[in-house]
């Protein structure tokens, strides 16, 4: 379980301010709001100490997921997709019993939330469970930027959200990844859907975070 880092982010040389900087001038340029920044920081205390090319990638895994807003978004679609694809009621009803969704309206309730959408009642549990944060009862809570960060940072470290890890692709330390390397780290999360185009933003996430004095613990 990865302990609450907000705060803690002086105790390393990384200079916020710079690496914003760049980032203005760069891939979130040209002007970032107030809304991105907070995201950002959010994510960023989530990973502190974490390896510079796993950091990079999860800011560009968020980069993308969120649609460039880097807030935590819930899953698209009305309640009547969210029951055929999750509820026991549904079109999926042995799958919605080994991921816990047995009541009727479970569907609804574990829709995708996050900065990567965590579905299903048991991963709710798991995840919650993890950080000390009841999500099967208050489930929108995974739109927390300080929860959504965090369930995303323990899902890619330990595996959980499709089995592969950070560290099954990507380098420790403060070493740089290639972006060969970040093509293949997408299947951490979704198989290699859009792996190029997230890989690039995970290679200029790595060099602001860089220049800006990132430090793994």
């Amino acid at each position: 379980q990865l302990q609450d880092k907000e705060d803690h982010m002086d105790t390393y040389t990384f200079n916020k301010p710079k690496f914003f900087d760049l980032m203005r001038s760069g891939l979130m340029g040209p002007t970032l709001t107030t809304e991105e920044v907070q995201g950002t920081e959010a994510i960023l205390n989530a990973l502190t100490g974490l390896p510079l090319s796993w950091a990079a990638y999860a800011l560009a895994t968020s980069w993308h997921e969120t649609a460039h807003s880097m807030m935590p978004i819930s899953e698209m679609g009305g309640n009547a997709y969210f029951t055929r694809m999750y509820d026991i009621k549904g079109q999926r009803p042995d799958l919605s019993r080994r991921m816990g969704n047995t009541i009727p309206g479970d569907g609804i309730k574990y829709r995708g939330r996050g900065y990567v959408q965590l579905t299903w009642k048991n991963n709710y549990k798991t995840l919650g469970e993890k950080l000390g944060v009841d999500l099967v009862s208050f489930p929108d809570r995974a739109l927390y930027p300080e929860v959504a960060s965090k369930i995303m940072t323990v899902g890619m470290v330990e595996g959980i959200f499709t089995g592969k890890s950070f560290k099954s692709y990507l380098p420790l330390g403060n070493v740089r990844a290639s972006k060969a390397e970040f093509v293949k780290a997408r299947y951490i999360i979704n198989g290699q859907d859009k792996a190029a185009l997230i890989a690039d933003y995970a290679f200029d996430f790595q060099e602001a975070l860089a220049a800006a004095g990132w430090t793994a613990g």
